[in-house]
């Protein structure tokens, strides 16, 4: 599996497309902003679906580029597609119309698409309905966990008891390469 990291936006949130060599379609995680970039760094590949690790404003912004794609997000995100107030939490930032959410992730959900299995593990904290995407031993953790740091809880939705048990989840996988929301990787050691 190939993995592109393509940091987007004023906030550098980590876009990511997933895929196969031998395949065209591409997985992509959280398209923050910049739309032309991803789909420059897609290579021609077709969205077989977008990923949403959660649903504030700078993992979402470029969502209205994929909509011909399945969307997926926790049930719990799915109205900071349309509501701004829980998308940005009183931030600034260019607001953009975003499709709604074609189908719903949940804990333990397996799923299988472009070639690649994933495993939803929720992990709520950051927002209610946070979530993180393995697939063998690569952990995509959008903004619950960062390279020596965690994700704020301060905004609509968030709670530091929440987070502290997600946290305290996600350091059982260890050996598992995160790929945060943003700023550099790390393993979970």
């Amino acid at each position: 599996m190939e993995i592109v990291t393509v940091p987007v936006g004023a906030l550098e949130t980590n876009c990511y497309m997933l895929y196969q060599k031998e395949r065209q379609d591409a997985l992509v995680i959280d398209p923050g902003e910049d739309a032309g970039r991803i789909q420059d760094a897609l290579g021609g590949r077709k969205v077989a679906a977008v990923l949403l690790t959660h649903g504030h404003f700078d993992h979402t912004g470029a969502l209205y580029a994929f909509a011909d794609a399945p969307i997926y997000i926790h049930q719990m995100d799915s109205v900071m597609l349309e509501d701004d107030f829980y998308s940005f939490g009183g931030m600034p930032g260019e607001r953009t119309q975003r499709p709604k959410a074609t189908g719903f992730l949940s804990e333990g959900q397996k799923l299988s698409l472009a070639g690649i299995d994933l495993t939803v593990l929720h992990t709520p904290g950051h927002t209610r309905g946070s979530v993180c995407l393995r697939t063998g031993d690569e952990l995509f953790t959008g903004d619950t966990l960062f390279k020596g740091d965690y994700g704020r809880t301060d905004l609509p939705g968030g709670s530091e008891e929440q987070m502290r048990a997600s946290l305290r989840r996600l350091f059982t996988l260890s050996g598992c390469r995160v790929y945060p929301g943003h700023g550099p990787g790390d393993v979970i050691k």
